[in-house]
């Protein structure tokens, strides 16, 4: 049995302390992200997901592809940590009410498509254009608002995003690991 004798714990403790090792220092905090970042995050990351087809029901690639509701809630989930509700109607409960005129990127659009309002939801880029998985048969695309079809079904948009809500989550500092002093002769 090997017993540690507190004589060499002391001579081991000032070993180290003779070497420069020092207690780890606390890394500064990363700023936070400010609405804008959020937004061009979220943005980014529904962009990745252009081109994947369209499922009912689904939830992203590995479930076969999207629906219009599976796509704004798994790209709001990964780019922001928001868990949005899985339907179109739900999400539509959310947020703070915009029209048309006062609508940013980020914002969520939502259609009738399906002869009920909310029925489509889809994330609003800016320039009347807005990202959303449509249709069976198709796949997650970028389409203009001021197309007949999307004008005559628009519902309104709501704004999940703003300063107020953007509010940062700013994660503890790290900690940094411990640094040797150079030992090398000069």
């Amino acid at each position: 049995m090997h017993f540690f004798c507190p004589r060499i714990l002391i001579a081991l403790c000032l070993l180290l302390a003779l070497q420069g090792v020092r207690a780890a220092e606390p890394v500064a905090p990363q700023p936070a992200m400010s609405a804008q970042d959020k937004i061009s995050t979220l943005i980014d990351k529904g962009f990745g997901f252009l081109g994947v087809r369209y499922r009912m029901g689904g939830n992203g690639p590995d479930a076969g592809g999207f629906d219009c509701s599976g796509l704004v809630r798994k790209v709001f989930g990964d780019a922001l940590g928001l868990n949005l509700p899985r339907t179109a109607a739900e999400m539509a409960r959310l947020g703070d009410k915009v029209g048309t005129q006062d609508l940013k990127p980020g914002d969520l659009v939502f259609f009738n498509t399906m002869r009920r309002t909310f029925s489509h939801v889809g994330i609003y880029l800016g320039d009347n254009k807005f990202l959303h998985s449509p249709a069976r048969g198709s796949a997650v695309r970028v389409e203009d608002m001021d197309q007949s079809y999307w004008m005559k079904r628009f519902n309104g948009g709501r704004r999940l995003v703003s300063e107020a809500q953007a509010a940062p989550f700013t994660p503890p500092p790290l900690l940094a690991l411990p640094q040797q002093a150079d030992t090398a002769p000069q």
